[in-house]
């Protein structure tokens, strides 16, 4: 075949290529009209805001920058990212030529019987290059390349996914340590308080002002209080290492900012509408590109069942002498080669069907994590709501026991109720404390719960002040 005719081949070959398989095309989803629970100011706002400038607290803002550098799940996300690109680079090098080269030398000498050898040793050099290429006539190294480019996207969305609960981890983590701290507080300011009742019970016992039972009751509350402190102390440590593992970091002290109670909860959260949570979510995202993936390798499956046409080409050289290589013994040789499947043992077929298969099960998954979005944005919503409504009740309630001691202390000293009652006030009080610390924790974990669950306003890289 001379070079016109090759040349007209490829280009027959190439214009009437044809690639086989199903096209992709996105799975229908149902999407409601608006979020459960979410209002219409809600619905029309805008979901991408930067959650940690909301709340204004540098030192969270300085662990999340230190978390999404030094975190040991980013950086293996990473990692996982660049092993698909590279991927992705090796399946896109199947549609150019494979161009080889090879050399050697041998040397070599004749013998007569009996074993003489009376003709010289001769020496030989050898140079050769080959082409090899297979003409993607029916896209079947297209639809690789187009699989392992959806894998690469799919683990890209991965990282960004691993991102998010990251820096949601470390936001959520640090809420409660604010929160242990706050508890923490609260236990010694009342055990100090019981402490003040204790000494004084113990005082008039010892004077025949007051009774055993007085007493005993202020030093078990004494006690029992003292006893939260050492127990709230030992889970401060315990959230400070977790912190620090988040952060890639060995155990060591975490820096605070604004306490608890003055962390900014801000009333209303913007969410968007459910339509933008299919464009946003990382896992969802992921899913859509695995279901990409599937659906090109049935392509590949398919294109199985047609004939391959190759392409071969070699020229070389061999000489006695390096010198002598292309001056003679020159070769050069082209041919095509078909390849095509005639009797398989049903392989091709089954090979398809478990292809098939895999984009079912992809497309089950995609449409499981649509629905998963929309259930967690629901939940992360109303538990934003309601535990704003439990905070105010309990709030009331703090405020109620607060000036149930006050007023207990002042009857108390006029003289119009024993201690006991102000004992009460206080034995009432410490726990009520303690829950409202606690919910104010949980409402700030669903803050950073619902912005995890919108998959919103995490784009953009947080940055220490």
């Amino acid at each position: 075949m001379n070079k016109r005719g090759l040349s007209l081949f490829l280009a027959a070959a190439l214009l009437s290529s044809c690639t086989v398989g199903p096209k992709y095309k996105r799975p229908e989803v149902t999407v409601p009209d608006q979020f459960r629970g979410a209002s219409a100011s809600q619905s029309t706002a805008v979901a991408d805001t930067a959650w940690w400038s909301m709340l204004s607290d540098d030192a969270l803002r300085e662990l999340i920058a230190q978390a999404v550098e030094s975190g040991y799940d980013v950086r293996l996300a990473a990692w996982r990212v660049e092993e698909a690109r590279a991927n992705a680079g090796i399946a896109a090098s199947e549609l150019y030529p494979a161009v080889q080269a090879s050399a050697g030398w041998n040397k070599s000498q004749q013998a007569f019987f009996p074993f003489e050898f009376t003709i010289p040793s001769q020496s030989l050099y050898n140079v050769n290059v080959g082409l090899s290429w297979e003409i993607d006539l029916w896209g079947r190294i297209r639809h690789l390349k187009e699989a392992a480019l959806a894998r690469y996207l799919a683990s890209e969305e991965a990282r960004r996914g691993v991102q998010i609960s990251l820096v949601s981890d470390v936001a959520a983590g640090y809420f409660q340590l604010r929160a242990l701290d706050f508890q923490l507080e609260i236990a010694k300011r009342t055990a100090e308080a019981f402490r003040g009742t204790q000494g004084l019970f113990q005082r008039r016992l010892e004077a025949g002002l007051a009774s055993t039972l007085e007493t005993s009751s202020a030093t078990a509350s004494l006690a029992t209080t003292n006893a939260t402190i050492p127990e709230l102390e030992r889970r401060v440590a315990e959230q400070e290492n977790l912190l620090a593992l988040l952060l890639g970091s060995t155990p060591h002290e975490i820096r605070r900012g604004a306490p608890l109670e003055q962390q900014i909860v801000p009333p209303e959260v913007p969410i968007g509408i459910p339509s933008d949570l299919l464009k946003r979510r990382p896992d969802i995202l992921e899913a859509e590109q695995q279901l990409i993936a599937a659906n090109a390798e049935v392509g590949v499956a398919v294109a199985d069942y047609f004939p391959r046409i190759s392409l071969t080409a070699a020229y070389g050289g061999v000489a006695p002498e390096v010198g002598q290589l292309f001056d003679e013994g020159k070769m050069w040789s082209i041919g095509a080669g078909l390849v095509t499947p005639i009797f398989q043992g049903t392989r091709l077929k089954n090979n398809k069907r478990a292809a098939q298969a895999r984009w079912e099960q992809a497309k089950v998954q995609y449409e499981r994590s649509v629905t998963n979005a929309f259930v967690e944005v629901a939940n992360a919503l109303v538990a934003y709501q309601k535990l704003a409504a439990t905070e105010a009740e309990l709030v009331t309630a703090v405020d109620a026991y607060r000036e149930a001691v006050r007023v207990s202390n002042s009857r108390y000293l006029s003289g119009l109720s024993d201690y006991l009652e102000v004992l009460q006030a206080q034995r009432q009080l410490f726990p009520a404390e303690q829950q409202l610390a606690q919910t104010r924790y949980q409402r700030l974990e669903s803050l950073v719960n619902l912005y995890r669950a919108l998959g919103g306003g995490w784009q953009e890289a947080p940055h220490a002040s």
